[in-house]
Parts: C-alpha cells; structure tokens; sequence
C-alpha cells in the first residue's frame, strides 16, 4: 500500500508536465535470476511521463522460464537486447542496467554504440575485456555462489527468493562462465554513469570491486543512492528519482 500511494502522489505531480519534454526511450535491463517484471512499477512512473519503456525479460527468465536449456549464454541476453533495439527500430536509448544486467548492457554497446545515448549502471558489474560475470565476482564467486550451482544452472544465493509469480529462478551456468570481449572504441563515445546503493552513506565493498571501482577508474560519474541492492523492487519511486537526476546530468 506505501508503494501505491508513493506511486499515485509521484505521478500525479509528473502528468502535467509529461508533455514537457520529448518522450525519452528507456531500456531496462534486470538483473540474475529476475525478469522484466522487476521495472513493473518503474515502468508505470515513466510511461505516466510520457516516456516510451521497454523492460524484456532475459532468455529462460522469468515469464520465458520455458526457454531455459544449459545452452543459454552471455551472448543469448546479449541477442535479446540487441534484437529488441533492431526489430523495434530504437535510438538514442537510455540503456539502463541492474547487477548482473551490467555485463549486458556492456555487451549490447559493443555492437549497437549508435543506437545508445546513455549507459547507466545500476549497482551493476562492469567487466573489463576477456572477463566473465564469474571473473567479475572475484572472490565472492568461490564463497557464496559455487554452492549453489546445481546441474547446469545457478539457483538465486541471497537468502529466500520471492515466492509465487513473479519471482527469481535459478539461471543457466554459461551465462556466468561466457568471458565477454570489448574493444569498440565507439563505446567509449557514450555518456555513461554509475548509480550506487549505499547503506547509512557507505556502499558494499564487495559489490564496489564488481562495479564501482571500475566506475571511478574510467571516470564515469557516480551516483549515490541510499537503500538497498534492488531499488525497482524497494523503491521505485526514488529510482525514478535519481535517474532523472543522472539523465538531466548528460543533458
């Protein structure tokens, strides 16, 4: 109920103004074992703006939960976001990332640079050339995911998954193991940002080696928001918030 009524309060003072400004293009990337259900409510904040979003949902995730076979691989999500830029004619995109989502959207910049106007991270993996999501864990791989593979999928380590539908599903292996090449120099080209979540002002220094540490060595901006991992779950109002914040900071 908190949630609906931040909602109705937030968009009631935003659809006055959602004229105001020409529809922006949002392409939100979740995270590991999620779905495109996660931005369900972010998507609705942006939409009542005016904006145009498109939340897909990874390959044997979520609502294609029927699709999952051990072949699926950093290169299958990476296909599924760059299908949805080609078939559904987009540019100048505000490609938005979340977790493990950074490993995608750095590999869908690879091959449609032209198409993306913004690169957010959402305390997101950044992975150098030649890395795997597994590399960019570093030492947490070994501690807290390797338990946790069963088979050829990884089912969701933090605690209880949420339950019912929609909720987190265990995740195809390859997906985590597939080294991922950069070296586009046009990527380079992109206005890109970092969003970090951060717990009484401090953020989590396992997940500063994954993302925020790279962030600041390529001299992206970065963005403090405080609150848990999963803001489009936790607070989406606040998210919208701060990547208003990040968008008007490239305008």
């Amino acid at each position: 109920m908190k949630y609906l009524i931040l909602i109705l309060a937030f968009t009631l003072s935003t659809a006055a103004s959602a004229q105001k400004h020409k529809p922006r293009t949002f392409l939100l990337v979740h995270g590991a074992w999620s779905g495109g259900w996660d931005y369900a409510k972010v998507d609705s904040i942006f939409k009542t703006k005016g904006d145009i979003v498109f939340r897909p949902t990874l390959t044997g995730l979520g609502e294609r939960v029927h699709l999952a076979n051990a072949n699926v691989n950093l290169s299958t999500y990476i296909i599924d976001i760059v299908n949805v830029i080609r078939y559904e004619n987009l540019r100048d995109i505000i490609l938005v990332g979340h977790s493990f989502g950074g490993m995608v959207i750095s590999g869908v910049a690879e091959q449609v640079p032209d198409r993306i106007g913004q690169l957010i991270y959402l305390d997101a993996m950044i992975p150098d050339s030649g890395q795997s999501a597994r590399d960019v864990c570093g030492p947490l791989w070994d501690q807290m995911m390797v338990p946790f593979v069963k088979d050829s999928v990884m089912q969701y380590p933090f605690g209880k998954s949420r339950t019912g539908t929609p909720g987190d599903l265990p995740q195809p292996i390859k997906t985590f193991t597939e080294p991922l090449k950069i070296g586009n120099p046009q990527v380079k080209k992109i206005p890109s940002a970092f969003i970090v979540m951060t717990k009484n002002g401090e953020s989590n220094p396992l997940n500063d080696q994954m993302g925020l540490n790279k962030a600041r060595t390529r001299g992206w901006k970065i963005y403090p928001m405080e609150g848990g991992h999963y803001s489009m779950r936790e607070q989406p109002v606040q998210l919208v918030r701060k990547l208003e914040e990040v968008i008007r900071s490239h305008e």
